[in-house]
């Protein structure tokens, strides 16, 4: 529950962010680039620690919610609400773009509303507000911004090779690599044959008419024989 603002002043968030900071100068660290003038620390640690939380709050609610979901679905579904594309859209939406302090060349170009940077911001703002006011706080204001996607998880479907990537780097694995089988068909027509591999996965074959569309195929195959979402 956000607290009462402890300052006319000072912009300790609750506006806005509907948490209230007892330590303002946490907010200010969060929303600080490392390109600004203003900038004795910068968000980046708190990114660090942010995004450990996020994890830890996503992971537990599908954990409570998917009561008979086995882990590789799990897995599947943090991977894709977690993603940085989500926390962005989220910053967008809190408006952290306006807020961001960052130097006036790369407010020029644009920095502040880069989606890999404002997920970053959203990471360290949570990392704030879990230092500030610790675990129940940070999870209460997860749970809050992410509902949406949590009760809707088409919202935060990928495409079928960042999927598979991104489900193989949280496992530890390789890669996935592809490999064109063949190539048919006239000049003006032609069709792929991809195989996906995963080591100590499996594989998967696709066609398609480009080689990204074989190997889009090939992912989609690989996700429905593993069953990952």
């Amino acid at each position: 529950m956000a607290r009462k603002r402890t300052s006319d002043t000072a912009d300790n968030g609750e506006a806005w962010l509907g948490y209230a900071f007892k330590d303002t100068d946490l907010l200010k660290q969060a929303l600080t680039h490392g390109s600004s003038q203003k900038a004795q620390s910068s968000y980046e640690r708190l990114e660090f620690l942010g995004d450990r939380v996020l994890s830890l709050v996503i992971a537990e609610a599908l954990f409570v919610s998917h009561g008979k979901e086995r882990e590789g679905k799990l897995a599947a579904r943090h991977s894709a609400i977690v993603r940085g594309e989500v926390c962005a859209e989220i910053a967008e939406k809190l408006g952290l773009a306006e807020r961001l302090h960052v130097g006036a060349v790369e407010r020029r170009q644009g920095v502040q509303k880069m989606r890999s940077v404002l997920g970053d911001v959203m990471e360290a703002v949570i990392g704030a507000i879990y230092i500030d006011g610790g675990f129940d706080e940070a999870k209460s204001f997860v749970l809050e911004h992410w509902d949406t996607t949590l009760k809707n998880p088409a919202t935060a479907v990928k495409d079928p090779k960042t999927f598979v990537q991104e489900w193989a780097l949280s496992r530890g694995k390789e890669l996935p690599a592809y490999e064109v089988l063949a190539r048919s068909g006239p000049e003006h027509k032609p069709e792929f044959a991809v195989r996906l591999s995963v080591p100590q996965h499996g594989t998967a074959e696709g066609r398609g008419p480009s080689k990204q569309a074989a190997e889009k195929a090939a992912a989609i195959a690989f996700i429905s024989e593993k069953g990952l979402r």
